[in-house]
Parts: structure tokens; C-alpha cells; sequence
């Protein structure tokens, strides 16, 4: 079986952290049709309205995420709160913006995996653990 067919655990607490913009801190495990992002938005992180190719599901593990969907000067653009508990899907090119109302820890999964989302600024910074 080739490397890229077995599988692999992964510990969060293990992977490197990168700070792609302020207030907010992501760890990712990218595969090959999929990748996954365990990201902390500390309270007041704003995500500006942004859209992508990716498939993506943020699943809310703890805190609480004010969406803006569609685009900003669009009569249709509406705001959905997000919870612990809850999924929001945003299919592919789907207008976003996000704004931590708490510090809120969310998993992202992107499908196709990139190595860049709409978060990425230029200048990231990385740290490892």
C-alpha cells in the first residue's frame, strides 16, 4: 500500500499553529481531496467578506460566530449566529464574512483542500508546537 493510501493520527496539540491573520490561530491537516482546520478566533476577530472555490462546513465547537452571507452590497446579504452545536455549509464561491462575538474555537473542512483560504494574508506567520 503507497504512503498516501494509509492512514495517519494527528494530534492537534502536535501540528504547527499559524497566525494567518490577527486574533486568529489555525492548526490544518490537508489531504488529498479534503483538509480540515482547527481554528481559535479570539473575541472581535473579523473575517472580511470573502468567497472561494472550496466547499467549506464550519462546525462550531465552542463560542459563538456571526455570519454575513452573501455579498456586502447585495439586498439579499443576511447574518446568521452560529453556536456550539452548530454547522453552517458554505458551498463553493457563496460570499462570507465571520466575526468571533466570543472566543470561538471552530473545525473548518475545505473540499478541494488549498493551501490557501480566505482567511490568508500575505506575511502569515507560522510557529510551531
Amino acid at each position: 500500500m503507497s504512503a498516501e493510501r494509509e492512514a495517519r493520527l494527528y494530534r492537534w496539540s502536535e501540528l504547527p499553529t499559524d497566525v494567518p491573520m490577527a486574533l486568529l490561530e489555525r492548526r490544518r491537516v490537508i489531504g488529498r481531496q479534503a483538509m480540515i482546520s482547527h481554528v481559535l478566533l479570539k473575541k472581535g476577530c473579523f473575517v472580511p467578506a470573502h468567497s472561494h472555490e472550496n466547499e467549506q462546513f464550519t462546525c462550531v465547537l465552542q463560542g459563538k460566530l456571526r455570519f454575513g452571507l452573501g455579498d456586502d452590497k447585495s439586498p439579499n446579504r443576511h447574518e446568521v449566529v452560529a453556536v456550539a452545536g452548530e454547522v453552517i455549509h458554505l458551498p463553493s464561491l457563496v460570499p462570507h464574512s465571520a466575526e468571533a462575538l466570543e472566543e470561538t474555537l471552530v473545525l473548518d473542512v475545505f473540499s478541494p483542500p488549498s493551501a490557501t483560504t480566505g482567511i490568508d494574508e500575505k506575511g502569515t506567520q507560522a510557529r510551531g508546537h
